[in-house]
């Protein structure tokens, strides 16, 4: 099982290593601190919204999940600094992640 895998199935995964348990951000099959390889942690995580942008009618957050990794991901609503979102939707289009909160 791997990030992008799990990623193209609607599945929002976070690499962990299986030794040190150190979040691997961007995701790695192995461990960038002791070299063991990684495993995906599943679950329904929460993030913070640490800024946001807006074009046209479709803002644009910056999303802290664990203290540990930021990643961008797309809301309908008004986002507010510091409101704790969840991933509704995600997945891979044209080649490249994509990251719905709520």
């Amino acid at each position: 099982m791997n990030f992008e895998e799990e990623l193209t199935k609607g599945n929002f995964t976070i690499p962990e290593c299986l030794s040190c348990k150190k979040i691997i951000w961007p995701p790695a099959e192995f461990c960038n601190v002791c070299y063991n390889e990684t495993g995906l942690k599943t679950g329904q995580f929460t993030g913070k919204i640490i800024e946001y942008s807006k074009q046209n009618e479709e803002y644009f957050c910056m999303v802290e999940f664990l203290d540990s990794f930021r990643l961008m991901a797309k809301t309908n609503d008004k986002p507010e600094i510091g409101k704790i979102v969840k991933i509704t939707k995600c997945g891979i289009l044209n080649g490249n992640y994509f990251f719905q909160i709520i």
